[in-house]
C-alpha cells in the first residue's frame, strides 16, 4: 500500500472517530467505529479499492456525525468519497442528525436511488447492509426476539426493509458474500416469522 493511500484511510479513520464521538451500535455498548472499520474491511475482502474504503469508513457521518456535511467531506476526501457518502445516507433534504424525516419515507426513498446506483456505491452499500444484518442475526440467536425492539421499524418493516435492499444490492458482491448476505435474508425471515407467531 502506497503511503499516500495509508495516510488517506488513517485521515478518514480519524475524521469518522471524532465525528462519531462516543456513539455505540444501537442497544449495544460496542463502539461505532467496530461497525465502521467492518464495513471497510468487507469492502476490501469484495474486491473494492481504497477510495470505497476511505468511504466506508466515513458512510455514517452524514447521517449521524456531529458537523459534518457534504461540502466538508468533499474539500478533506474528494468528490468520489463524498458522492459515496452521500448515496448511503438516507437524510431527505432539510433533515439533520436530530431531526429526521419519518423512517419510512427515508427508506423508500433510499431504496429508491440503490436501484440506479453506480456499481461502486452499491458494493459499499452492500458491504454496510451484511454487516449490519451479520450484527442484527447474531443478536436474535443471543437474545432473542427483544432485540427487533431496538428498532425505530417494526418486525416486519425491518424485514420488508432488508429484503428491497438485498434484491438491489446481492449482485454487487462476490460469490461468497453474496451467499452469506442470502443466508442471512433467510434467517432474518424465520425470526420475523416467529417473532410474530401467536
Amino acid at each position: 500500500m502506497r503511503d499516500a493511500d495509508r495516510r488517506r484511510l488513517v485521515d478518514a479513520l480519524a475524521f469518522a472517530l471524532t465525528a462519531h464521538g462516543d456513539q455505540t451500535r444501537k442497544g449495544r455498548q460496542i463502539p461505532y467505529a467496530s461497525h465502521l472499520l467492518s464495513v471497510a474491511g468487507l469492502v476490501l475482502e469484495a474486491g473494492g479499492d481504497l477510495t470505497q474504503a476511505a468511504a466506508a469508513l466515513l458512510h455514517d457521518t452524514l447521517e449521524d456525525g456531529e458537523g459534518v456535511d457534504e461540502e466538508r467531506l468533499r474539500r478533506e476526501f474528494g468528490a468520489e468519497v463524498a458522492a459515496i457518502v452521500v448515496a448511503c445516507s438516507d437524510l431527505l433534504p432539510g433533515d439533520t442528525r436530530e431531526r429526521k424525516s419519518p423512517w419510512g419515507d427515508r427508506k423508500r426513498r433510499y431504496l429508491a436511488q440503490l436501484a440506479s446506483a453506480p456499481p461502486r456505491v452499491q458494493l459499499v452499500t452492500a458491504c454496510d447492509k451484511l454487516h449490519n444484518l451479520r450484527t442484527l442475526i447474531a443478536d436474535l440467536r443471543n437474545h432473542g426476539r427483544d432485540t427487533l425492539a431496538r428498532f425505530t421499524a417494526s418486525p416486519e418493516h425491518t424485514r420488508w426493509y432488508y429484503e428491497s435492499a438485498h434484491a438491489s444490492l446481492r449482485d454487487a458482491l462476490p460469490p461468497a458474500i453474496r451467499s452469506e448476505f442470502d443466508d442471512l435474508i433467510v434467517a432474518l425471515r424465520g425470526f420475523i416469522a416467529r417473532a410474530e407467531a401467536p
